[in-house]
């Protein structure tokens, strides 16, 4: 059986974390994960035509990812990311590299082969980057998973954009956090988390949602009425970047894989607390993941 190839669109940029930078950016974090999981992940982003561009192209390679990584004139992404109590905190700059991402028939092409393709809001925070994976969204073969990483971060986001990208996916992936907002956004207000997520999936025709409590639960709701919710296992937390990411990435390859439900969420649990045990958001896989969720049975 040939891998289920996994594509993720958008921002490729350094996290400049107090232990140091380190290679990111949300769907190249995916992308890593669902690799690490059994799929051939693929990147598409771009950078800039400097040295910080020239290193992130070189660790996107030695991590196994397949890239296809424009050069502009544009500076490479760096973020921010100042940790309280192992949680992240990010100032993003505008106007990097990957706000310039071009249309072109090499990218067409790769994304019409993907079996499932992830992407969020902070991409398309710029008209050109929007436009591109917009047009992408469209050109996906029938029946791949469009993975929507919700991702809000800072301003970078509006009810439209949402919305938009709503339109496009089957599968929508939020934390507490930003349910929270959305039900104001929406005016979902007054119901259970579960029923607001069954809001979203009803009113745009999704096959997941998928809500993340952080340090306690997520759940996972399949259309047809199946859904799963687990306790997130305690573990010692070196720093969260990425461990959604990682939960995404790990449940997209599993599910493409032919893992159930339950199965598939698992691992991703599992793999996202690994992930917090770790510093940055590639880190090197055990030989055999550790089922912290069997440990706290």
């Amino acid at each position: 059986m040939s891998k289920p190839v996994v594509l993720s669109l958008g921002e490729l940029l350094w996290d400049m974390l107090p232990s140091g930078k380190r290679a990111g950016g949300a769907p190249v974090n995916f992308a890593y994960h669902a690799m690490m999981n059994g799929a051939e992940g693929w990147s598409i982003s771009a950078v800039g035509e400097d040295e910080l561009g020239d290193e992130l192209v070189v660790e996107a390679q030695k991590a196994g990812i397949h890239t296809i990584i424009q050069r502009n004139a544009w500076p490479t992404s760096t973020v921010e990311v100042a940790l309280k109590n192992g949680i992240p905190e990010y100032t993003i700059v505008k106007g990097v590299a990957w706000d310039h991402l071009l249309l072109t028939r090499e990218l067409i092409d790769v994304t019409a082969q993907a079996d499932a393709v992830c992407f969020g809001t902070l991409a398309l925070r710029s008209p050109e980057t929007h436009d591109t994976i917009v047009e992408l969204l469209k050109r996906t073969k029938p029946g791949a998973m469009r993975f929507f990483d919700i991702n809000l971060r800072g301003d970078h986001y509006s009810r439209e954009l949402i919305e938009e990208l709503l339109g496009y996916a089957t599968v929508f992936k939020i934390n507490d956090a930003e349910l929270l907002l959305l039900r104001d956004m929406f005016g979902i207000r007054g119901t259970s988390d579960d029923d607001a997520c069954r809001w979203f999936m009803s009113q745009y025709g999704l096959d997941y949602v998928i809500l993340t409590g952080g340090s306690t639960f997520s759940t996972v709701i399949a259309r047809g009425g199946e859904s799963s919710t687990l306790a997130t296992p305690h573990v010692e937390v070196v720093d969260t970047v990425g461990a959604g990411d990682s939960f995404s990435g790990t449940f997209t390859a599993r599910t493409l894989l032919g893992d159930s439900l339950a199965e598939a969420h698992r691992a991703a649990v599992n793999t996202a607390a690994y992930v917090c045990t770790r510093n940055g958001a590639w880190p090197e896989y055990p030989e055999h993941m550790p089922d912290y969720l069997a440990q706290a049975e």
